[in-house]
């Protein structure tokens, strides 16, 4: 997936899309088996919907890596880091989410 990625000229966009496509999902199959997702759509929801602050695509036009702001871009990667580094607690990210989207866990 590392070449498709190279497509892209901005390198935000490159992070944010290797973290929630590669490195995230094999975290979370191999040495983070209690995070409550596994899927890239699943982290770019939760990271999305938290930048946000509610369902991301209310608030920004799809595919939302092509309509997110620098900072939006920014932000996005230092969840996505925190989230790896356990700054903070994935299970309550994706509950919030759950629940913005009127889906209770």
């Amino acid at each position: 997936m590392a070449k498709q990625l190279d497509l892209f000229p901005d390198p935000l966009v490159t992070e944010y899309l290797r973290l929630t496509r590669e490195e995230m999902p094999c975290l979370a199959r191999g040495g983070r088996p209690d995070w409550p997702v596994q899927e890239d759509h699943c982290f770019q929801r939760i990271v999305l919907d938290h930048l946000c602050s509610g369902v991301w695509y209310d608030h920004l036009a799809k595919p939302a890596y092509k309509n997110m702001t620098q900072d939006q871009l920014q932000q996005a990667i230092g969840l996505c880091r925190r989230i790896i580094s356990d700054d903070v607690d994935l299970k309550r990210l994706n509950q919030q989410s759950l629940m913005w989207r009127g889906k209770h866990c």
